[in-house]
C-alpha cells in the first residue's frame, strides 16, 4: 500500500464520485522510506473529472493543495498530468526504460556504473527515499544520460526525479515521466534547463526578476556580496534539495502543471520572507549564500507552506512569453561571453572591478550598487567610459557622437550641490534621428532612473510595480517570435499600430545586439505618457515624461531640471532646478 494507515475518502455528492482513485495504489511507495514521509494534511477530495477541468481551475486546486491531501492521489494523478505535457514525437517511454535498464544493469540490483556527468557539482535530494528509493533513483538518472546524452548540466534532474519517485509504481513509470518533462517542446514553457548555458540563463533571469520585484532584498544582498549573480546562481538549490519534502512537493503540484515560472515565483517569495527575517543590522560579515540555504532549510520556522505559495502568486510577475524572451536575451549574452551548449560550469566574476574602477562621479562601491540593479545579461560586460564632460567638454553634440552605437548606456549626473543621481538607458541615442526634428521617444521598459547620494533609489517603469495599468497584446496582435535569440525586437519610435492606446514600436536588428527586453509592444497602454522613456534633440535631452521629466539637461549639458513623471512615477531625483558639476556617460566593454 501507498501510506501506512487506510486514507479516508470525502464523497460530497452523487455527481461528484472519483475518477482519480485515492485509495491506496498498488505498487506505489515501494521506494519510500514511511517513518520519513508527512502525513496528508487532510481528507481526500480530488474530484473525479480533475482531468477534465478548465487549466484555469486545475491550477486553482493545485495551488490550494487538493493534491497534498492524498499520497495515493498524487500517485495516480502525477502521471496522468505529465501525459499531458507536449513532447517531441520521439521520447523514450517506460518500455525503453526496461529495456536499456535490462541491457545496462542486467539483473543485480546494484549498478557499479558512474553517475552521468551532468550531474558533476549537482545535489543529489533523497528527501523520504529508502536505500532501495536511492539505488532506483541513481539508475533512473543513469538511464536518462544514456538516452539523453545531449544534457550537460541539469541542477533540477535529480530533485525533479527524487520527488517523482515518491510516487511512481516502478522505475519505469518515474523514467518516462522525467523523460516527457525533459522533451517538452510547449512553447516559451520549458520545464528542465539541460546544458549549462540555459542554467545561467535562466539564474541571469531571475537575478533581473529579483531586482525588479524584491528591491529590498537585493539592495540587501548587493550591500552583503561581492557578486551578486553568484548568490542568484544558487537560486534553484533554494527549492531542490533546499526546501523540505512537504513544501518542495507542493511546489511539484504546480510545476506540472505551469512550468519554470513557478519555481522563480517562489523562489522570489523565498526572497521576500528572508528579507523579513533578517535582523536590523543587516547581513555585514555573513556568509549571504550559507543565510540563505540556513533559511530555506528551516522555512517552517518562518511561514506555512499554503502562506508562501500565497505569498509567491500574489507577485505580479510578466507573462510567460515575456520572461521567455528575457531568458533568450540572457542566453544571447552568455553566449557573446564564450558559453556554449557543452560549456562547463565555469566561475563567474562581477563586471566592476572594485581596484581598478575610477570615476568622478561615483565611488567604485556605489557603481557596484548601480550596475547590480542593471539587467543581468549587460552586468556581465565591463563598464566603459564613453563621455565625460571633464574630458570630453559640455557639448551635446559631442555627446552624441561619443555614445552613439552604444547600447545600453548608463548615465551619471553630479550636480554642484554634491548630488549624484542618472539614468540606465536601454537604447542607442542615435535612434532619436528617427523622430526628425520632433524629439519623439523611444527606449523600452528597461529604462530606469536613480538617485546614488545622498540616498541610493531606484524608479523603474511604472509597469513594473504596477502592471495592471496595462494589459498583455491579445495574441493575436503579436508577432510570433522565433525561438533563435537573434529575432527579439528591441522598439522605435516610428511605427504604431491601429489601436490609439498600443504603441507597437519593432525596429531591426543590428548584428550582434544584445537584445532589449519590456519592449512596448506588448502592452497595451493607458496612454503614451506610459511609456515616454528618452528622447534626445539639438536643444537637449528628456528622460521620463507625463506631467513631467524625470531628468532634462539643456544643450550646453550645464543646466537640469527633475521632477515626477508618469513613466518611472520618480518623485524628484536630485534638487529640483540644478547646474551640472560633471556628466559621465558609461557602456559596456564587449569583446
Amino acid at each position: 500500500v501507498l501510506g501506512p494507515s487506510p486514507v479516508t475518502i470525502v464523497v460530497t455528492s452523487e455527481a461528484d464520485t472519483w475518477d482519480i482513485d485515492t485509495s491506496p495504489c498498488p505498487g506505489c511507495g515501494q521506494f519510500v522510506d514511511w517513518d520519513k514521509m508527512p502525513e496528508p494534511q487532510g481528507p481526500a477530495q480530488i474530484p473525479r473529472d480533475v482531468l477534465g477541468r478548465p487549466l484555469k481551475e486545475l491550477k486553482r486546486l493545485a495551488r490550494e493543495g487538493c493534491w497534498a491531501r492524498s499520497h495515493a492521489g498524487r500517485a495516480r494523478l502525477y502521471p496522468r498530468l505529465i501525459q499531458q505535457v507536449p513532447c517531441r514525437l520521439v521520447t523514450p517511454d517506460a518500455l525503453v526504460y526496461r529495456d536499456v535498464a535490462g541491457r545496462l544493469f542486467g539483473k543485480p540490483s546494484v549498478s557499479s556504473h558512474p553517475l552521468p556527468e551532468f550531474l558533476e557539482g549537482c545535489p543529489m535530494p533523497t528527501y523520504c527515499l529508502s536505500p532501495h528509493g536511492v539505488t532506483a533513483l541513481k539508475k533512473i538518472l543513469i538511464c536518462v544520460g544514456a538516452l539523453f546524452p545531449d544534457i550537460t548540466h541539469s541542477p533540477l534532474l535529480p530533485g525533479l526525479a527524487a520527488l517523482l519517485l515518491h510516487y511512481s509504481e516502478d522505475e519505469a513509470q518515474c523514467f518516462e515521466s522525467l523523460a516527457r518533462l525533459i522533451a517538452s517542446n510547449a512553447p516559451h514553457a520549458a520545464y528542465i534547463d539541460q546544458s549549462f548555458l540555459a542554467h545561467q540563463a535562466s539564474c541571469m533571469t531571475f537575478g533581473d526578476l529579483a531586482s525588479k520585484h524584491c528591491p529590498a532584498a537585493h539592495k540587501l544582498i548587493a550591500g552583503a556580496a561581492d557578486n551578486v549573480l553568484e548568490v542568484y546562481s544558487e537560486w534553484l538549490s533554494w527549492l531542490f534539495p533546499g526546501l523540505p519534502f512537504g513544501y518542495a512537493v507542493r511546489v511539484l503540484d504546480v510545476f506540472l502543471l505551469e512550468g519554470q515560472k513557478v519555481l522563480y515565483r517562489i523562489a522570489l517569495a523565498l526572497l521576500k520572507q528572508f528579507r523579513l527575517s533578517v535582523a536590523p543590522a543587516g547581513l555585514q560579515g555573513s556568509d549571504i549564500k550559507a543565510e540563505l540555504q540556513a533559511f530555506v532549510r528551516n522555512i517552517a520556522q518562518h511561514v506555512t507552506v499554503d502562506k508562501l505559495l500565497e505569498r509567491a502568486f500574489g507577485i505580479r510577475l510578466f507573462s510567460r512569453k515575456e520572461i521567455w524572451l528575457l531568458h533568450m536575451a540572457n542566453r544571447k549574452a552568455l553566449v557573446e561571453r564564450g558559453i556554449t551548449v557543452v560549456q562547463k560550469r565555469p566561475s563567474f566574476h562581477l563586471a566592476v572591478d572594485m581596484q581598478n574602477f575610477s570615476s568622478s562621479t561615483v565611488t567604485a562601491q556605489e557603481m557596484r550598487l548601480v550596475w547590480s540593479w542593471i539587467p543581468e545579461r549587460f552586468s556581465l560586460f565591463p563598464p566603459l567610459l564613453l563621455f565625460s564632460t571633464a574630458e570630453d567638454g559640455c557639448s551635446l553634440q559631442r555627446f552624441y557622437s561619443c555614445c552613439e552605437g552604444y547600447e545600453p548606456t548608463v548615465l551619471l549626473i553630479k550636480t554642484t550641490e554634491g548630488e549624484v543621481c542618472g539614468a540606465f538607458l536601454s537604447s542607442d541615442w542615435s535612434e532619436r534621428k528617427k523622430s526628425g526634428a520632433t524629439g519623439g521617444f523611444f527606449g523600452t521598459g528597461e529604462c530606469f532612473v536613480f538617485t546614488v547620494r545622498p540616498e541610493a533609489e531606484r524608479y523603474e517603469w511604472v509597469l513594473i510595480k504596477k502592471p495592471e495599468l496595462a494589459k498583455a497584446v491579445p495574441r493575436s496582435r503579436q508577432r510570433s517570435p522565433s525561438p533563435a535569440p537573434d529575432s527579439l525586437l528591441g522598439s522605435s519610435p516610428d511605427s504604431r499600430s491601429s489601436s490609439p492606446n498600443h504603441l507597437a514600436v519593432p525596429s531591426p536588428q543590428r548584428r550582434g545586439r544584445l537584445s532589449p527586453f519590456l519592449a512596448v509592444r506588448h502592452f497595451l497602454l493607458p496612454s503614451k505618457t506610459a511609456s515616454m522613456f528618452m528622447s534626445g534633440s539639438r536643444d537637449g535631452i528628456v528622460i521620463g515624461g507625463g506631467g513631467g521629466q524625470a531628468l532634462s539637461l539643456d544643450a550646453s549639458l550645464l543646466w537640469g531640471h527633475t521632477e515626477h513623471c508618469e513613466t518611472f512615477d520618480n518623485p524628484p531625483l536630485c534638487q529640483e532646478n540644478f547646474q551640472v558639476q560633471l556628466l559621465e556617460v558609461w557602456g559596456f566593454q564587449r569583446a
